[in-house]
């Protein structure tokens, strides 16, 4: 019998490519070729590959301890969550892995609230098409991409899907179950679409009627990306809890909830959620480091900056394009939807030696790291300008 290629399941549509280092906005292959990072492993490397803050650390903290588990004080855990709420309208954090746990705490949070708390007995989330919250049961049942749930039914019940900026499907779907209404500010998978400031105002305002909680997605928007440490700071909106992942640890796989008031903290008193690697010290420490730098070196305002200057660098060369339907995001969180797909345009950018992605198949995603210089900014926007007009003159012909 021949042995199968590979021990791993075959999960991912991998890249034909080997990644062996990274530094800053550079990565490098085994066979020694040079990659632009505008990927930034999916919105995780916010501070570029290898940051010597993060490092130094993380090293530090190896030399000392490892894990000891929740039954114990851990203090970076506590310096970390306390960073998290000085910066936010928050005041209580749950710490654990990824961005899917993060959405399964703030789901059971809300559940447990209307149930434990309120006695309500409530217990339906409504959330939007074109959403991604995570690949658990009960995080891709709130996902409104019907692709993630094709062979995992039947599906947990209590959740309601709704078209996003529909009023009146919203208004209909809120019933005496509903117990939150869960969001992204931009949807980052589904094709980078911002949130209408009018939509989430009748969302508010059906939270405070109802007596909804407000939940919001921050996993892939968080930490600095939009231009802001939190999407939901564009809004002027201050939410009941929202979910956090990807760029918080530097790449260090860690999540948090974040939630506000004294009612949802009781709600998760002692023994009613965990997670044994959920806030280790290794974790806590890498969280901190993160945001010590974002917060000292002033990263959410380069975001910004940056991102208005790499926009304008692509309105600039992609303006003649007839590809090219639209740029839009917040920040650094960028898509440029074009009338084709755009697999093989992605896939000629890293032939090139620049690492984009898809959100969606006719979108583009650029997620370029808070640091990245203007020089590399202009570099990007070439690549891609040829790119896209190889691939205009092919689709021409």
């Amino acid at each position: 019998m021949k042995k199968q290629e590979s021990s791993l399941f075959p999960t991912y549509a991998r890249f034909p490519v080997t990644l062996v280092k990274g530094q800053g906005s550079w990565l490098w292959d085994d066979q020694g070729k040079k990659y632009l990072d505008f990927m930034s492993g999916i919105a995780v490397t916010n501070l570029g590959h290898a940051p010597q803050q993060v490092k130094e650390a993380l090293v530090k903290q190896l030399d000392e301890l490892w894990h000891v588990s929740n039954l114990f004080h851990i203090p970076t855990q506590e310096e970390a969550a306390q960073l998290l709420t000085d910066n936010s309208c928050f005041d209580s954090v749950f710490f654990c892995n990824s961005g899917a746990e993060a959405n399964e705490a703030a789901i059971k949070l809300a559940r447990r609230y209307h149930q434990q708390t309120l006695g309500t007995g409530r217990n339906e989330i409504i959330t939007f098409e074109q959403s991604f919250h995570g690949r658990t049961l009960a995080t891709l049942t709130a996902t409104g991409q019907d692709k993630v749930k094709e062979g995992f039914q039947p599906l947990p019940a209590g959740f309601r899907t709704v078209p996003m900026h529909d009023e009146a499907a919203l208004e209909a779907a809120v019933n005496g179950q509903t117990a939150a209404i869960m969001l992204e500010l931009v949807q980052a998978e589904g094709g980078i679409y911002a949130v209408e400031p009018s939509f989430l105002k009748l969302i508010t305002s059906l939270c405070e009627q109802h007596g909804l909680l407000l939940i919001i997605d921050e996993v892939q928007t968080g930490i600095g990306r939009t231009g802001k440490l939190f999407a939901y700071e564009h809004y002027g909106i201050e939410p009941d809890i929202i979910t956090l992942a990807k760029g918080l640890g530097s790449g260090f796989p860690v999540g948090a909830m974040l939630a506000k008031g004294a009612a949802l903290r009781e709600t998760f008193g002692a023994g009613s959620h965990g997670s044994t690697f959920g806030g280790t010290p290794i974790a806590t420490t890498a969280v901190k480091a993160t945001l010590e730098t974002i917060i000292k070196e002033r990263l959410v305002e380069r975001a910004a900056e940056l991102g208005g200057y790499l926009t304008e660098q692509l309105n600039a060369a992609l303006s003649d394009n007839p590809l090219v339907r639209e740029i839009r995001g917040k920040g650094l969180l960028i898509g440029i939807e074009c009338s084709i797909a755009v697999q093989d345009i992605v896939a000629a950018a890293r032939e090139r030696g620049l690492l984009v992605i898809t959100a969606g198949p006719k979108v583009i995603r650029l997620l370029p790291n808070l640091l990245v210089e203007r020089a590399e900014v202009d570099e990007a926007a070439a690549i891609l300008a040829a790119v896209l007009a190889e691939q205009a003159a092919v689709s021409t012909v």
